[in-house]
């Protein structure tokens, strides 16, 4: 049974080794912030770096910083940074452009490493997922088949009788909805056993639950920056590439930084033999500025200690949520199953998602809404307390009780959700 008092909140605040971290944003007064699975809150660090490389480097500099400041290395700095949080090999990983582009280097690749015709995936993906492979496959000359499923079960019965003619099963290994999450080990051995390659999505993944590419034997995987890594709106991605997948043939997308030689300028092209070959155009150096500066907040953050209490802050909000706020039709859409899920709780409510989460931002707590019917909230152990979900909670229960949510100006839809 969990204590859901405001006192046994501050008690768990007074005892969590990583609360220091929060000390590392410039979070607004007055704010409980709930949609880090979405955009990361700022780290006060990358102000001041961003300042830096704008009036010093680019300001004086010149182009003389892509040497003097290190500008053509942030790719590969990136990714060193980045490659323990996600358990690769920093050569196996590079951080580019956005995950749309990513998914269309990796889908591509891995279709002309194993050519074969059938793409498992899945329904529940983030759209640009399966819109990206739809896109492939018809520029392919649907030569390929893409088999949708809709539950783990399915993608097993699914490598179980495609008659080994499957080429690649791409997966989200959290669900952007509702948060369920993928036994990843269990699905690449499934995969590999049935001659497939196997590609993961890491957005809502990377920065907040464990991850193991390189022990999991994954052949690619790709994930963005902005969310739960906190490397601001619009961060570039990044990609990871098995050694067994790099230098053996090209990403489609063959721009000059994918070359092995970018600055002999060669008419004709010529990949990198190593993971830079998933390069592609010059890296937008302002932004990769503020991801690299982000990343450098988690050189001393304790990874086991970051996911117990992830763990923990989920399962205290649904126990919050469960004694508070009955009776006004919410649903939960997250397993209790702290495996099962990653960093988020998500809600349902047949009319008033859209206009509840409205209110509750009007009232200082932010998450989201995804159509038709979900309330997120992202929960984000770094610079979230156990009373700020006391909290949170709090104010739900209010605009509940007193069904101000439901109000005109509520329901009215903006453009971004």
């Amino acid at each position: 049974m969990i204590d859901i008092s405001l006192a046994a909140a501050k008690a768990k605040d007074a005892a969590d080794p990583i609360a220091h971290h929060k000390d590392a944003f410039a979070l607004p007064s007055g704010v409980i912030y709930l949609d880090g699975n979405s955009l990361g809150a700022l780290p006060k660090a990358v102000s001041k770096r961003v300042l830096n490389s704008v009036s010093h480097e680019w300001g004086e500099g010149l182009i003389r910083s892509w040497n003097n400041a290190g500008w053509i290395d942030l790719p590969a700095r990136c990714a060193k940074k980045l490659a323990p949080l996600i358990g690769a090999d920093a050569d196996n990983l590079i951080v580019c452009d956005s995950t749309s582009v990513n998914l269309f280097k990796a889908i591509s690749a891995a279709l002309m490493a194993n050519p074969k015709t059938k793409i498992i995936t899945e329904r529940r993906n983030f759209p640009t997922d399966n819109y990206i492979a739809e896109g492939i496959v018809k520029q392919l000359g649907q030569r390929h088949e893409i088999l949708y499923c809709t539950s783990a079960d399915e993608i097993e019965e699914a490598l179980k009788t495609a008659d080994d003619d499957i080429a690649l099963v791409m997966l989200t290994e959290v669900n952007y909805r509702n948060g369920a999450r993928h036994d990843m080990q269990k699905m690449t051995q499934k995969a590999h056993a049935a001659g497939a390659l196997i590609l993961w999505d890491l957005a809502h993944s990377a920065g907040a639950v464990p991850l193991a590419l390189g022990a999991c034997d994954v052949d690619f995987a790709v994930g963005c920056g902005y969310k739960f890594l906190n490397g601001g709106p619009g961060a570039p991605a990044f990609i990871y590439a098995a050694p067994r997948h790099q230098g053996q043939f090209q990403q489609p997308l063959s721009g000059w930084f994918a070359h092995e030689d970018p600055f002999g300028f060669h008419p004709t092209y010529a990949p990198d033999k190593g993971i830079k070959q998933y390069l592609c155009g010059t890296p937008p150096v302002l932004s990769m500025v503020a991801f690299d500066e982000a990343l450098s907040l988690w050189e001393d953050v304790a990874l086991p200690a970051l996911w117990h209490k992830s763990q923990q802050l989920c399962s205290y909000f649904i126990a919050l949520i469960e004694a508070k706020c009955d009776g006004h039709g919410l649903a939960l859409l997250t397993t209790k199953d702290q495996d099962g899920r990653g960093s988020q709780v998500a809600l349902c409510h047949p009319t008033g998602g859209y206009a509840m989460i409205s209110a509750l931002i009007d009232h200082g707590v932010i998450g989201d809404f995804r159509h038709p019917d979900i309330l997120r909230f992202g929960i984000t152990p770094l610079y979230t307390s156990f009373e700020d979900i006391w909290q949170a909670v709090d104010i739900f229960t209010r605009i509940l009780d007193d069904k101000s949510w439901d109000q005109p100006h509520y329901h009215q839809r903006k453009t971004v959700t």
